[in-house]
């Protein structure tokens, strides 16, 4: 049954957001108003005391003549550098292959024909979030498949990749499995527990049992608000009828699928030859498969074994009959991105001219010692705790930056509680990740504006926003209720967790 409330308020926040001018144009804005507010704030002498080292932290004015230098230096490698820019081309490189050869269609229908309904819904937010073990893969691969698989199914394209969007990066601190984030949260979180208790240890499964239950709560969540929210706000889609396939189209898609699969068996094959042994080729030099050269090269991986499958499908059907074919597929592939790329530039300019500015830290910091002054019982303070990190991550889009610095002042505050490090870094994780999809300083926000326009031309700031916010509250009070009532039972959140 359709909410028609909640369908008002996403047309209006819809209908508000697109007002605003290209995403493109809205970058340039925002670039310029870093750069007065920078100016501004300095002026008025905004500054905050770091937490870790007691330096004093200011406002850097960046139309100052040292600014303008570091603008003018940095410019090219603002754009070459920010991570969205190449993994995406390189993703798309290898997916364009396996699209335009007629895999991912071939794939996707028998994929639609056995999981339809809500299925398909979870099946793409529960990949979301354990995508994260894959570092950046969800963005720039699951994203804009879950549009084709939505389309194939005759779902609105714009609905399957909100779910992608909302499982990758609003279920960021969900998982099944424990993953590199962990290992880096758990040992801020050591390092700051130790100013108060020097032995301290804090496991990378001290959060263990709650981001498996996590993984579950968000999948479900996110499955409700795409089926109930996220596609009665859109459109009907109308894709254009294929043509059924004959019977010799029909027995050499059969056979490229095969032929397809075979190549995927032998990558993954080679893949585990070389995590396998204990000095295996694919693992780092300390032997660790987590932080080998196969998860920091996800995308590179991803990218290969599609264009590997998509090579041969399409030489099975007689697509690609000649070499020059499988280059024009990887060129018409890139021409799409034009728009990406010209967007990817000037958020480039403004994620780093935010970040020079310290103008997030400053805030970060202020807000921080407001928190610390309050004297609340201690659920209702990791519960402010959650709202405030959430808020935070509007602002400072780095995970683990934001904890270096909000992890020296709350784990030894809450420490002297009587509440575990643990504790503080679950509701750190539930905040840092509720807002993630609404926010344009995540560095793949660009990223999925432009994925989306390739199904909406004229897709806006707003259509995004409306599209993700139910998602955001949704994950943001849900979370924060099971978080809030499994502390407030004493249920460890993970082995060896206090």
């Amino acid at each position: 049954m359709k909410s028609r409330p909640v369908l008002t308020f996403l047309s209006y926040v819809e209908t508000l957001g697109n007002r605003l001018p290209h995403p493109t144009t809205l970058f340039i804005w925002f670039c310029l108003l870093v750069l007065v507010l920078s100016w501004l704030l300095s002026l008025l002498g905004s500054s905050a005391v770091h937490p870790v080292n007691g330096s004093t932290v200011t406002v850097t004015n960046l139309l100052s003549q040292e600014g303008l230098h570091r603008i003018l230096t940095h410019t090219v490698t603002n754009f070459t550098q920010f991570a969205p820019v190449g993994t995406v081309l390189i993703a798309m490189l290898g997916l364009g292959i396996a699209e335009k050869s007629g895999l991912l269609g071939a794939l996707l229908n028998r994929m639609v024909a056995k999981a339809g309904g809500r299925a398909l819904s979870a099946i793409v937010v529960f990949a979301g979030v354990m995508s994260s073990l894959a570092a950046d893969a969800g963005y720039v691969v699951l994203i804009p498949l879950a549009g084709i698989v939505f389309a194939s199914a005759g779902k609105h394209p714009l609905a399957g990749m909100a779910a992608a969007f909302a499982g990758v990066s609003g279920g960021y601190s969900a998982n099944l499995l424990i993953g590199p984030i962990d290992a880096v949260l758990a040992g801020i979180s050591t390092e700051a527990a130790q100013l108060i208790e020097p032995e301290r240890q804090v496991s990378m499964l001290g959060n263990y049992y709650f981001i498996v239950a996590s993984t579950f709560l968000i999948t479900a969540l996110g499955t409700l608000i795409t089926e109930k929210v996220t596609l009665p706000a859109l459109p009907a889609w109308q894709a254009a009828p294929a043509a059924p396939p004959t019977t010799e189209a029909s027995s050499a898609q059969a056979q490229g699928l095969r032929n397809a699969g075979l190549v995927l068996l032998a990558c993954l094959v080679l893949i585990a030859l070389g995590l396998a042994p204990e000095q295996g080729l694919l693992r780092s030099a300390e032997g660790s498969i987590s932080q080998s050269p196969l998860m920091k090269g996800i995308v590179t991986v991803i990218s290969l074994v599609a264009a590997l499958c998509g090579v041969v499908y399409g030489r099975s059907v007689r697509r690609y009959r000649n070499k020059g074919s499988v280059i024009q597929d990887m060129e018409d592939t890139l021409a799409t991105m034009a728009s990406y790329l010209v967007l990817m530039f000037f958020a480039a300019q403004f994620v780093n001219y935010f970040g020079w500015s310290n103008m997030g830290m400053v805030l970060a910091i202020k807000g921080a010692n407001w928190l610390h002054a309050l004297s609340l019982p201690p659920v209702f303070l990791l519960s402010i705790f959650i709202l405030m990190a959430a808020f935070i991550n509007l602002l400072v889009g780095s995970a683990s930056a934001k904890w270096s610095l909000l992890a020296p002042v709350f784990i030894p505050m809450f420490l002297l509680l009587g509440i575990a490090p643990e504790s503080v870094q679950a509701a750190y994780r539930v905040g840092d990740s509720s807002t993630n999809i609404i926010t344009p300083l995540m560095p793949y926000f660009g990223v999925v504006v432009a994925f989306m326009q390739r199904y909406q031309k004229d897709l806006g700031v707003g259509t995004i926003m409306s599209l993700m916010l139910p998602y955001s509250m949704a994950f943001l009070l849900g979370w924060s209720l099971v978080f809030a009532l499994w502390v407030g039972f004493g249920i460890p959140l993970g082995p060896a967790a206090g």
